[in-house]
C-alpha cells in the first residue's frame, strides 16, 4: 500500500499539515509514504516513520514543477493521493482514493482546515519526528538539567518580524531574578541567512546566558531542541509551529497575519498582537519585500504579559 502526500512549500504550513500526516500513519501501519514538498520544508520529514521516499517540488516556470511529480510519481499506483496545494494534474494520478484541497477557507484555522478534508472528528495539531541522532546532538547543544528559554526572533518577511532589541529586553525581563524563569538560559532560534536582522540581540545577550543555535542546524535538530525548552516566544514563523508540535508554552507575536488562520496550535499556547488591528497595518506603500516591521505597537509589556500568563496557567 502506497500514500502519497502532497504538502506546503514553507515550513509552517508544512508542520500544520503534520497532525493529518500522523493520522494517516497510525490508521495505515503497513502503508509506505511518499511526501511531496518544497525543498525548504522537506528536511521536515527525515525521520518520518513509513516514509519511503521524499520527492523535493522545488518551483519552475510554467509550473513545470507539477510535471516532474507526474514524471516521477503518476506511474504509480495509489492506494490514496493526499494533495494539500490541489495541483490540477494530481486528479490524474492513479488511485484509489484521491482527496484534495479545493479552497481555502479563510474563516477555519490550518489544522481545522486540513482535519475537516480527512473528516477527523476533532482538529489533529502538529506532530514531527526525530531520530537518535537528532536527539544526540541536541543534547550536545543544550544542558540537561537547566531551564532554557527559546527565541524566535526571525521570520520569512520582515513585515511580521518583532525588532530585536523587544526580544533582548523580554528575554532578561522573563529570566531575571524574582520572575518565572529566574536564571533560564536563553536560546535563539533561526536559520543563517537570518542572523545579520537579530545581530543586536546576539551580541548584547550575556555570553553566559546565550545558547546561539542561529545557524544551519537540520529541522529534525531544531525539533529535538525545542523540546528540551520550558517556554518559546516568537514571531508567527514555521519555528512557532515546532514549538507547538514539541507541546512546550508556546507564545506567538502577530501583527500582519491571522491568528485566527495561522496562531500557535495547542492547549499550552496563546497570541499576543499588536494593538494596531491587522487590517489597519497596511498602507499605500505596503510591499512585503521591502516594508519595515509592522509590529511596533505590540509592546514588550504586552508580550511579557501574554507570556507569564501563559506560564502561570500551563504550568503546576
Amino acid at each position: 500500500m502506497r500514500i502519497l502526500f502532497i504538502t506546503s512549500t514553507r515550513i509552517g504550513d508544512a508542520v500544520l499539515s503534520t497532525g493529518i500526516l500522523d493520522h494517516l500513519i497510525k490508521t495505515h501501519p503497513q502503508a509506505k509514504f511518499t511526501i511531496a514538498c518544497g525543498p525548504v520544508a522537506a528536511p521536515l520529514f527525515k525521520a518520518t516513520p513509513q516514509v519511503e521516499r521524499i520527492h523535493i517540488m522545488t518551483k519552475k516556470k510554467r509550473s513545470m514543477h507539477w510535471v516532474d511529480l507526474w514524471k516521477d510519481c503518476g506511474f504509480t499506483w495509489w492506494h490514496r493521493v493526499i494533495d494539500l496545494r490541489n495541483g490540477p494534474i494530481t486528479y490524474l494520478f492513479p488511485t484509489l482514493r484521491g482527496t484534495h484541497l479545493h479552497g481555502d477557507d479563510k474563516t477555519l484555522h490550518r489544522v481545522e482546515l486540513f482535519s475537516r478534508l480527512l473528516k477527523l472528528p476533532e482538529p489533529k495539531g502538529p506532530v514531527l519526528w526525530t531520530n537518535e541522532r537528532h536527539e544526540e546532538t541536541a543534547s550536545t547543544l543544550l544542558p540537561d538539567g537547566k531551564r532554557i528559554l527559546a527565541i524566535g526572533p526571525t521570520a520569512n518577511w520582515r513585515g511580521k518580524t518583532w525588532r530585536a532589541q523587544n526580544f533582548l529586553e523580554l528575554s532578561q525581563r522573563l529570566t531575571q531574578k524574582g520572575d518565572i524563569l529566574q536564571g533560564a538560559k536563553i536560546a535563539l532560534f533561526g536559520h543563517i541567512s537570518e542572523r545579520d536582522q537579530v545581530q543586536v540581540l546576539i551580541d548584547q545577550l550575556p555570553p553566559e546566558q546565550k545558547i546561539d543555535l542561529i545557524g544551519e542546524l537540520d529541522l529534525p535538530t531544531v525539533y529535538a531542541c525545542l523540546k528540551k525548552c520550558a517556554l518559546f516566544i516568537g514571531n508567527d514563523s514555521g519555528l512557532m509551529h515546532m514549538a507547538c508540535a514539541a507541546q512546550i508554552p508556546t507564545v506567538g507575536l502577530f501583527g500582519p497575519t491571522q491568528e485566527k488562520l495561522y496562531g500557535p496550535w495547542g492547549e499550552k499556547t496563546t497570541c499576543v498582537r499588536t494593538a494596531i488591528p491587522f487590517l489597519n497595518l497596511f498602507g499605500e506603500n505596503f510591499d512585503d519585500k521591502k516594508t519595515d516591521s509592522l509590529m511596533d505597537s505590540l509592546s514588550v509589556d504586552m508580550a511579557y504579559k501574554a507570556a507569564t500568563d501563559l506560564w502561570k496557567k500551563v504550568m503546576p
